[in-house]
Formats: structure tokens, C-alpha cells, sequence
């Protein structure tokens, strides 16, 4: 009794892509990528101020720093990023804790994206508009 043993070939390993092209993993991308940028603003925030304590002139240097046309469009990317945060937290509770949720987290990203943009535009426009008459 003789058998053929057939060994297959070995496939070359698929390349597989972290990012599948879901709508929902790019929110929870952003979402991160805000949260950290809040992070780090409230950080940095908290030494500037801390500052004044050691050496007021030096704080005084420190705010003038931050009149400059870089870092008010910097303030700008954090109102963007606080306004993201906080609209797409309200749509992660609702699908975390409301039964009807995961059903609806489509259109509530929809929701989330249409708000954000619509106010985030304003509030870019509005900073911008400042950011121009008083520099």
C-alpha cells in the first residue's frame, strides 16, 4: 500500500492592513488622537501657569509668546480637537449604554461629523476673524 504525500506549497503570507476603511475606526482613531492633544495642552497649560509663581516676568515672556499668529492657529486645532472629543464621547455613551446604540452608530457618526464641521467652521471662522482685528 503506497500513498502520495502531496506537500502544498507555502503561500506567502498576506499583507494585512491595520486600517479596514471602516468610518468607525477612523473616529476612534481621531477620538485618541484628540484625547492626547487635550492631554498634552492641559500639561502644558499647567506649567505656563505655574510659572508665574517662580519668576512673573518670565510668565509674562511666556504669554507673549503665545500672541503670535503659530499658536493662535494652534488654538485653533485645540478648539477643533476639544469640539471632536466631546461630540464623538456623546456618540461612544450612546452606543456604550443605550440598547439601540450599535444599531444606530452609523447615523450617529453622520450626526457627530455634520455638527462638528458646521460648528467647528464657525469657531474656526470666529477665532480667525479675532486672530486678524487684534493682531
Amino acid at each position: 500500500m503506497s500513498s502520495t504525500t502531496e506537500v502544498a506549497a507555502a503561500e506567502e503570507p498576506r499583507r494585512v492592513s491595520l486600517y479596514k476603511g471602516d468610518p468607525g475606526m477612523l473616529n476612534w482613531v481621531l477620538h485618541r488622537i484628540s484625547g492626547v492633544t487635550i492631554f498634552f495642552f492641559l500639561f502644558v497649560h499647567v506649567l505656563d501657569t505655574a510659572v508665574i509663581r517662580v519668576d512673573p516676568t518670565a510668565y509674562d515672556k511666556v504669554i507673549e509668546t503665545y500672541k503670535t499668529p503659530i499658536i493662535g492657529l494652534l488654538e485653533i486645532g485645540l478648539v477643533m480637537a476639544i469640539l471632536f472629543h466631546a461630540l464623538n464621547g456623546v456618540r461612544v455613551i450612546l452606543v456604550d449604554f443605550w440598547s439601540k446604540g450599535v444599531q444606530y452608530q452609523k447615523a450617529m457618526s453622520i450626526v457627530v461629523w455634520t455638527v462638528f464641521l458646521l460648528t467647528g467652521a464657525g469657531m474656526a471662522a470666529r477665532l480667525l476673524y479675532i486672530m486678524i482685528s487684534h493682531g
